[in-house]
C-alpha cells in the first residue's frame, strides 16, 4: 500500500467536515418538516405517513443497488456518485417546490427523493472509512457529530423562517444547501485506487451471503431495525408530539434543536466509549436508550419537559449512528465494505422507516399521539433482545 499516494489527514478531515456538515444541515431542512409542509398542502397525517413511507423504501431497494455496484466498479470515485445523486434531487425538489401535485405526484416525488438522498448517504460514510482503512487518521464520530449539530442549527433557523415566510421556505433552504454540498464535494479528494491491496481483487459477495454468514452482523441490523422503529416515527411526526403538547412550529425548531444538538457531544462520547469497551456494548447501549425514549416522551405531559428530555438523544441515536458505520466496518469483509454500509441503512432508516412510519401515521389518525409512542417503546424493547443476541453471537464468534 503506497502511502504517499494518499492526500493529507488534514484535507481528507476538512472536505470531510464539510459535507457532514452541509448534508445534515439538507435533511434537517426538509426531512425536520417534510411533514409541517405536507399537512399545510392538505394531506392527512397518515398520507404523510405513506410520503415519507415510500421515500424510505426507494432506498431499500436502491441502496443495495448502488452499493453493489459501487464495490464491483472500484474505478469509479465514490465522489461521482454521490454527486449525480445530488444534482438529480436538487431538480426534483425543484419541481415539488414550484408545483402543488396531488397525492399520487407527491408520492411519486418522496420515492424519487428517498432514491437520491436517503439513497446516497452511505457513500458518504465508504468514502471517509477507504481513507481510515488505508491509514489516515479520519475523525468520523466527530465529522458526525458536527454533522448533528448542523442539523440542530439549521432546524431551529428553519423554524424561524417557517414561523416568518411559511414552511414552504424551508424549501428554498434546501435548495442552497444542495449547493453547498456540491462544493464541498468538489474538494473532497477521490480515493487513490492504487493505495487498495496488490494483486488479484477479491470479488465481492451477495447482499444474502453477507446476511447468511455473519450472524451477529444480520442480528445488529435487526437490532438497528426496531431500535430505530422507536425514534424515528418520532422525529418524522414530531410536529404532531409538540403540538400535542401545546407547542407551535418555533416549538419545533427549538425541540428539533435540542434533540439534534445533543448528538455532537453524543460523538465525541462514542469515541471515548468505542476505545474501552468496544463497539459491540457500545451499540447495545445505544438501542436501550433509543427504546427508553419512547417511554420518557410517553409519561410527558408538559411542552418544557418535552424540549427538556430531547437530549436523551446523545445516548440512543447520537451513539447509535457513529456505532452502526464502525459495527459495519468491523464485520464485513473489506470487498464488500460499501454493500455492508448500504445494508445497514436499509435495515435501520430504510426498513424501519417504511413500516414504522406507516404504522406511526395510521396509529395518529386513528389513536392518537401516546398510543403511536407505546408502539414505538415496545419496538425498541425488540431491538434490546436483538443486540443482546448479536453481542452473544460475535462473542463465540471471537471463540471460535
Amino acid at each position: 500500500m503506497s502511502a504517499a499516494r494518499l492526500p493529507s489527514s488534514l484535507r481528507v478531515n476538512a472536505a470531510y467536515f464539510m459535507l457532514q456538515i452541509w448534508f445534515w444541515g439538507m435533511m434537517a431542512a426538509f426531512t425536520g418538516y417534510q411533514t409541517a409542509i405536507v399537512l399545510g398542502r392538505g394531506f392527512s397525517s397518515g398520507q404523510a405517513g405513506v410520503f415519507i413511507a415510500l421515500g424510505c423504501l426507494a432506498g431499500i431497494f436502491s441502496q443495495p443497488l448502488l452499493g453493489a455496484w459501487a464495490d464491483r466498479h472500484p474505478t469509479v470515485p465514490l465522489k461521482h456518485l454521490f454527486g449525480g445523486c445530488m444534482l438529480l434531487a436538487l431538480a426534483v425538489h425543484g419541481a415539488f417546490y414550484f408545483t402543488r401535485p396531488g397525492f399520487f405526484c407527491t408520492a411519486l416525488i418522496f420515492l424519487a427523493l428517498g432514491a437520491l438522498e436517503t439513497n446516497s448517504y452511505p457513500l458518504i460514510d465508504s468514502m471517509s472509512m477507504q481513507f481510515l482503512n488505508a491509514g489516515v487518521n479520519v475523525r468520523y464520530s466527530l465529522g458526525r457529530g458536527l454533522g448533528a449539530f448542523s442539523y440542530a442549527g439549521i432546524s431551529i433557523m428553519v423554524g424561524r423562517q417557517a414561523q416568518r415566510f411559511g414552511v414552504e421556505s424551508a424549501l428554498t433552504t434546501h435548495a442552497a444547501l444542495v449547493l453547498l454540498i456540491l462544493l464541498a464535494l468538489a474538494v473532497f479528494p477521490a480515493f487513490p485506487q492504487s493505495t487498495g491491496p496488490e494483486g488479484p481483487r477479491t470479488k465481492p459477495h451477495s447482499p444474502l451471503y453477507i446476511l447468511k454468514h455473519n450472524p451477529a452482523f444480520t442480528a445488529m441490523l435487526g437490532a438497528g431495525f426496531f431500535g430505530l422503529m422507536a425514534v424515528m416515527p418520532i422525529v418524522n411526526f414530531l410536529v404532531n408530539l409538540v403540538e400535542d403538547r401545546g407547542g407551535n412550529s418555533g416549538d419545533l425548531g427549538l425541540a428539533l434543536f435540542l434533540m439534534a444538538a445533543s448528538e455532537l457531544p453524543g460523538a465525541i462520547l462514542f469515541q471515548w466509549l468505542w476505545k474501552r469497551v468496544g463497539i459491540e456494548k457500545v451499540m447495545l447501549a445505544s438501542v436501550i436508550f433509543m427504546a427508553a425514549k419512547p417511554l420518557l416522551f410517553f409519561l410527558c405531559g408538559d411542552l418544557r419537559l418535552l424540549l427538556l428530555l430531547q437530549p436523551i438523544q446523545m445516548l440512543g441515536y447520537g451513539l447509535f449512528n457513529p456505532g452502526n458505520v464502525y459495527f459495519a466496518n468491523e464485520n464485513v469483509l473489506p470487498e464488500d465494505r460499501v454493500q455492508g454500509q448500504s445494508l445497514k441503512m436499509v435495515a435501520t432508516n430504510g426498513l424501519s422507516g417504511v413500516l414504522g412510519n406507516l404504522i406511526a401515521g395510521a396509529m395518529i389518525d386513528g389513536a392518537g399521539i401516546s398510543a403511536m409512542l407505546l408502539f414505538c417503546f415496545f419496538s425498541g424493547a425488540v431491538g434490546i433482545c436483538l443486540a443482546v443476541l448479536s453481542l452473544r453471537l460475535r462473542k463465540r464468534q471471537k471463540l471460535a
